[in-house]
């Protein structure tokens, strides 16, 4: 297993690399000049081209990725072009607000997706499982935007039982331990503003969660199905084991694969769908920050975040086929 870890762990190297070959390449040919949008109305072509002296970007393209990588390679991601801020201190400050949405949204892709593929599978070919089949189908097709403007103008303008944005009502003043704000208001003991939190982020997490939400609702039900047909499962019902254990020992521990994949798969989805999301509901969080930096032409916040994401992305990859063991003991990594 460890060997298998570190087998994974060099891999990722390459991938890197390639990707911020890639990234430093696609980004640099966007229309747009990083020391314009920095100076606005004030940019003449003296000062432009002292501003770009001053961030290396008059260097030929291969100079400035050399550059780059080497601060990559010393663990510096670089400095904001327009708040002169370190990326990495940006990043952590507004990382754990799309954390929060990101677990909210999976707590409700998950925690709804399996019992509903799971009570498609029971009912195959019924109206329940039309049901579950005509749900999934809506929640796949809807784009997060429609999807979370509409929740905003039903839940929050309209009937008012939700906030339409935000991550905490302005009038609550916390202090803030870690950024996430849930945490830091149990931390606090400050119940009232716990709740506000939360009720800040049902909308978005809905908004975010409905794509995983149907593929997790139909991978379950097609997994479980595929498990019931087998012989092992008919067995143990002929042997008289009760449904309820022959559902949970027999049929759900192996049709678990598939699901922890694709729910491991979803998690690189959410981040994505989080800069939508995030925009949408005025969420204070990487998504958000992401969609600013690329109207300013601040490239080096760009660069970081998505290299920061496919880490994140390659590190839960392994998590899940390390978890695939614990799963299924049958499964050993030479």
């Amino acid at each position: 297993m460890t060997k298998y870890i570190i087998r994974r762990l060099l891999a990722a190297i390459p991938v890197l690399f390639g990707l911020s070959i890639i990234l430093f390449a696609f980004i640099h040919l966007l229309p747009g000049d990083p020391a314009v949008a920095l100076l606005g109305q004030h940019a003449t072509p003296e000062l432009t081209a002292e501003i770009r002296a001053q961030l290396g970007l008059d260097q030929p393209l291969w100079q400035q990725y050399l550059a780059y990588l080497g601060q990559l390679l010393h663990g510096d991601l670089g400095k904001s072009i327009i708040t002169n801020r370190p990326i990495i201190d940006e990043f952590l400050l507004r990382f754990p607000g799309t954390v929060e949405l990101t677990v909210g949204a999976l707590i409700f892709a998950v925690g709804l997706g399996i019992p509903l593929g799971r009570y498609a599978a029971r009912h195959v070919q019924g109206f329940g499982d039309g049901m579950v089949t005509v749900i999934s189908l809506l929640g796949i097709s809807i784009p997060i935007f429609v999807l979370g403007l509409t929740l905003q103008y039903i839940f929050a303008v309209q009937l008012k039982w939700l906030p339409a944005s935000g991550r905490l009502d302005p009038r609550i003043a916390i202090e803030y331990h870690t950024n996430f704000v849930l945490i830091d208001t149990l931390l606090d003991g400050n119940i009232p503003a716990f709740f506000n939190g939360l009720s800040h982020l049902i909308l978005p997490a809905i908004a975010l969660g409905s794509i995983p939400l149907a593929i997790i609702t139909r991978i379950t039900r097609a997994s479980v199905l595929d498990v019931t047909n087998e012989d092992y499962v008919r067995t143990a019902r002929a042997k008289g084991l009760s449904e309820r254990r022959v559902g949970g020992r027999h049929i759900m521990r192996n049709a678990w694969l598939p699901v922890v994949t694709v729910i491991g798969l979803q998690v690189g989805g959410l981040l994505a769908g989080a800069v939508i999301t995030e925009t949408i509901f005025s969420w204070n969080g990487v998504g958000r920050w992401t969609v600013q930096a690329i109207q300013d032409h601040d490239y080096f916040v760009v660069q970081s975040i998505i290299l920061i994401f496919a880490l994140i992305f390659l590190v839960v990859n392994l998590v899940v086929d390390i978890g695939y063991a614990f799963i299924n003991p049958r499964i050993r990594y030479a």
